[in-house]
C-alpha cells in the first residue's frame, strides 16, 4: 500500500492515512499498518500521534528523535490546531458551539469510551455547521477538538444526538449502515516547525 505524502524534509513528513489502516501496529501482526509501511522507505520514522483505523487523514510523522520530542510537546501543549470534518446523522439546530463533556474508557467494552462527570477527564470539541442536508436527514459538520481524547469526537456527537455516519461504536444500527466507512476526516494541521518554529498548515479534503 502506498501512502501518500503531502509534504516532506528531513525532519519530517505529513502524509494522509487511508481510512481502513491502523496508525501503529495492533493486536493482529498481520494487520498492515502506516507506520511500519513508512518505515520501509523512511527507516528512522517515529509516530507523533494517532488516528482511529476508521478515521482517514492527515498526520504528522517525525524522521529524528529531537523531531519527535519538540512535536509531542506541541500536541502535549495544545499548540497543534486540528480541523476535521465529518457528516452526521440528523440536522444539528446550533450553526456552532461547544461540547465539554468527560470522558474515560468503557472498560468492559473497550475499545469504547464513554461520558463520566465523576472521574472522566475534561473532553471539548468544538463544531461548526457547514451544510445541511434535509433530503437526508444528515449535517456536514467542521470539528475542532481542542482535547485529544480517544474517540472524543465519536463520542461528543453521539451524546449530542448526532453520531458519525458509519461510526461502528456509538451509532445505532441505520446510522452505522448509513455509509460504508466512518465519515470522519481528519482534513487540516496546524503547527510549528521544530527547526524554523515557522508555523505551517496542511489541508486534505475530505473524500465524502
Amino acid at each position: 500500500m502506498q501512502i501518500p505524502i503531502i509534504y516532506r524534509d528531513e525532519s519530517l513528513l505529513v502524509v494522509e492515512k487511508p481510512a481502513g489502516l491502523l496508525s501503529v501496529p495492533g493486536k493482529n501482526p498481520a494487520l498492515d499498518n502506516l507506520i511500519d509501511l513508512l518505515k520501509i522507505e523512511f527507516p528512522e520514522a517515529r509516530i507523533v500521534h494517532r488516528l482511529d483505523m476508521a478515521t482517514s487523514g492527515l498526520m504528522i510523522i517525525a524522521l529524528d528523535a529531537d523531531t519527535h520530542r519538540q512535536l509531542g510537546k506541541q500536541f502535549e501543549q495544545r499548540r497543534v490546531n486540528k480541523t476535521y470534518i465529518a457528516i452526521v446523522n440528523g440536522i444539528m439546530n446550533c450553526d456552532e458551539n461547544l461540547i465539554d463533556l468527560p470522558l474515560i474508557c468503557d472498560w468492559p467494552n473497550r475499545p469504547r469510551q464513554k461520558v463520566d462527570y465523576d472521574t472522566g477527564k475534561p473532553a471539548q470539541t468544538r463544531y461548526k455547521v457547514l451544510s445541511r442536508d434535509s433530503e437526508h436527514n444528515q449535517t456536514r459538520v467542521a470539528l475542532f477538538p481542542i482535547t485529544g481524547r480517544s474517540h472524543q469526537l465519536r463520542v461528543h456527537l453521539a451524546e449530542i444526538g448526532h453520531a458519525i455516519l458509519g461510526c461502528e461504536f456509538y451509532a445505532d444500527e441505520n446510522t452505522k449502515l448509513a455509509a460504508p466507512r466512518l465519515l470522519l476526516h481528519a482534513s487540516e494541521l496546524t503547527f510549528s516547525h521544530p527547526e524554523t518554529n515557522e508555523r505551517m498548515t496542511f489541508h486534505s479534503d475530505a473524500p465524502f
